[in-house]
């Protein structure tokens, strides 16, 4: 019996450079690498006459930084994951998106309409929801894949042939689902803990990076990757012989969202840009190439039937419960990014 990654996760959200001058015609984006086909933004650029002009990242955390080393003003939009809307609100990093500037906000899905992250979407749209977790070569392991002692504790054969994503989020979330402690602990011995078996954990993983995720599973050059399950499916339909993992500690599950940043060089367009996302069939384009799932009602009239069944996209019934990456207060914040730190040393 399996159920479906949408029930758990819309249940969970409810409780939750470019150098482009500014000018009439131009949208400039901030966005991830490898998620949104060129046929729709040249779709969207014949149809508003807009030069589309576009930088890309590979972690919440590379956004966070270039904006606020003064990306300002440069961009119009990005794509930040549920935790980060919720970051870049508080210092300030977005305009508000005022009621009736968007036509088409009646079109997001009743469950992402008033996430915990930004309530009554004041500053962004929902863009793809998915989960991250890992995949593993089956042609190097045959054994259980559904402990996140693969990462942390692996068995010998995969020891030195890990991946883990370049992204501190996702890392710790997992690792703390691992350790069966809470995200944000203010618990010294528990993060002491923490900082001690990621240190112990990273002498069998051969590298951190996020861009190339896919990538290193197809090639084999990694018998285990830390990965979004879209870019798990992508891998395995290039010709990984890879399982998904949903470990029984559970995972994480994420919504990324286009949020309006402040002083945007061309806020009508970016406003353009994401009125045009919330068009169900435009938000399927993004839905069918990048296999994640989309948060617009009336999309899946206009997606692949074959995602619905990826094994990605479905979670076994003894699978952990899916969590969202959690923002700590300050001062705990500053402890986990010198565990991170310490970790990429």
């Amino acid at each position: 019996m399996k159920r479906s990654l949408k029930a758990t996760v819309a249940a969970a959200a409810l409780g939750l450079t470019a150098s482009a001058a500014a000018a009439e015609g131009k949208l400039v984006i901030y966005h991830w690498f490898e998620y949104i086909p060129q046929e729709l933004l040249d779709r969207f650029s014949q149809e508003n006459d807009v030069e589309i002009v576009m930088d890309t990242y590979d972690s919440n955390e590379s956004l966070l930084a270039t904006l606020k080393a003064g990306a300002i003003g440069t961009y119009d939009v990005a794509v930040p994951g549920d935790y980060m809307v919720q970051i870049m609100a508080g210092e300030g990093l977005l305009d508000e998106i005022a009621e009736g500037e968007l036509a088409n906000k009646g079109n997001i899905a009743p469950e992402w309409a008033d996430p915990s992250f930004d309530p009554g979407r004041k500053h962004s749209i929902p863009y793809q929801w998915g989960s991250t977790s890992f995949a593993v070569n089956r042609d190097m392991y045959e054994g259980d894949i559904n402990t996140t002692d693969i990462l942390f504790n692996p068995p010998e054969e995969l020891s030195g042939k890990i991946n883990m994503l370049d992204s501190q989020g996702e890392v710790l979330a997992m690792a703390a689902l691992h350790m069966g402690i809470p995200q944000c602990s203010t618990d010294r011995d528990q993060l002491r803990a923490l900082n001690d078996m990621l240190q112990n954990a990273k002498v069998h993983w051969a590298s951190f990076n996020s861009d190339t995720a896919k990538e290193v599973l197809v090639s084999g050059d990694a018998a285990v990757g830390q990965i979004y399950d879209g870019f798990a499916a992508k891998a395995r339909e290039e010709g990984a012989n890879t399982d998904y993992a949903f470990p029984t500690q559970g995972y994480v599950v994420w919504m990324d969202n286009v949020v309006l940043l402040k002083d945007a060089p061309n806020r009508e367009n970016a406003l353009k840009f994401m009125d045009f996302l919330l068009e169900p069939e435009n938000i399927a384009a993004v839905t069918n190439y990048a296999r994640y799932n989309a948060g617009v009602t009336g999309a899946a009239e206009f997606v692949d039937p074959a995602l619905a069944e990826q094994p990605e996209s479905n979670p076994p019934a003894e699978a952990g419960e899916p969590v969202f990456i959690q923002v700590c207060d300050r001062e705990t914040q500053e402890v986990y990014d010198q565990i991170w730190t310490n970790l990429k040393k």
